[in-house]
């Protein structure tokens, strides 16, 4: 073992309740960070400890505002400039994946924007959680780890013991996820379409499939204003389902998001901690991504395979 370098973790402002328990279940304390801020709001990182020929794991989402993103960028380029052997950037919640291609003329593709900045300040890997489109790892030429909310997500399922489960996705975009849900479940699928006339405004939406007398679960990888689970829920039920419930890993929870859900037919919404809570909602269900982000830092370090982490290797 001696001739791995040490594994150092930091953690942005943002990200340290995360961080922790990240820390906690690898076995390692926090390593010592400082964060100043000038009084125009310009960030300051500095790492409070030698990093010189470390593996350097920093941990921060990069969910709104565009500081955390900024925050993360810096503390990269100070760990290079410290001579740190490996840095690793675990970003739980990669922001700006919805933007992943053009979907009308003259707009900006926002992941690969970010994916061209963690390059550019010298990342060596990403570490990531369900994001919003696969194909966004093409975005780097760098090692770009995966994980996947299932093998969190699918033994709480299990758990529930429901009779007549029946797998859900709530727009066509994410049918394949729906579908490695039900596959690793082992239950039929159903679809709702919607269709939008603005961002975050749903015009109509019809369901395929028939849910007649089934316990529904719902599967997204991100919550925003909550708007279409909460329709598509409404929908489900008035179809004849028993029960509906819904998985989503990221919760943004926008604008009433948090009104949406607690006034919505869901029985509950099951999330992760990758975006903390700003309010408690008796709705929803979190389950920590802390462990699983933990194995996957010691693979890493120990040159081990992580896709024994996936459900479908277990």
């Amino acid at each position: 073992m001696g001739s791995f370098n040490t594994v150092k973790i930091f953690s942005g402002s943002q990200s340290e309740y995360l961080a922790k328990d990240i820390a906690r279940y690898y076995g390692k304390e926090l390593g010592g960070y400082n964060l100043r801020k000038f009084a125009d709001g310009e960030l300051s990182p500095s790492f409070e400890e030698s990093v010189r020929g470390c593996d350097v794991f920093l941990i921060q989402s990069t969910f709104p505002p565009a500081d955390n993103l900024m925050e993360l960028l810096l503390m990269v380029d100070a760990a290079r400039r410290a001579s740190a052997h490996y840095v690793t950037v675990v970003i739980p919640y990669f922001g700006y994946a919805r933007q992943d291609r053009k979907d009308k003329p003259r707009v900006a593709i926002a992941a690969k924007v970010v994916a061209n900045l963690l390059t550019s300040v010298g990342v060596d890997r990403l570490m990531t959680i369900d994001l919003h489109a696969g194909q966004i790892q093409g975005f780097f030429d760098l090692p770009v780890d995966h994980l996947e909310g299932t093998s969190i997500f699918v033994p709480y399922i299990k758990s529930l013991g429901l009779k007549n489960l029946l797998i859900a996705s709530p727009d066509m975009g994410g049918a394949a996820r729906a579908r490695n849900f039900a596959k690793f479940l082992n239950v039929d699928m159903i679809l709702c379409d919607k269709h939008r006339k603005r961002a975050n405004e749903i015009a109509s939406m019809q369901v395929i499939g028939d849910v007649e007398g089934m316990d529904v679960v719902l599967v997204d990888d991100l919550i925003d204003t909550g708007g279409t689970l909460c329709k598509a829920a409404e929908l489900i039920l008035d179809k004849g389902a028993s029960s509906v419930r819904a998985i989503s890993t990221h919760a943004i929870m926008s604008g009433k998001a948090h009104e949406n859900i607690a006034n919505s037919v869901l029985e509950e919404l099951i999330i992760t901690d990758t975006i903390p809570l700003k309010q408690q909602n008796e709705k929803i269900r979190v389950l920590s991504v802390a462990e699983i982000f933990a194995k996957a830092i010691g693979r890493i370090r120990d040159h081990e395979s992580i896709s024994s982490l996936f459900i479908n290797y277990q």
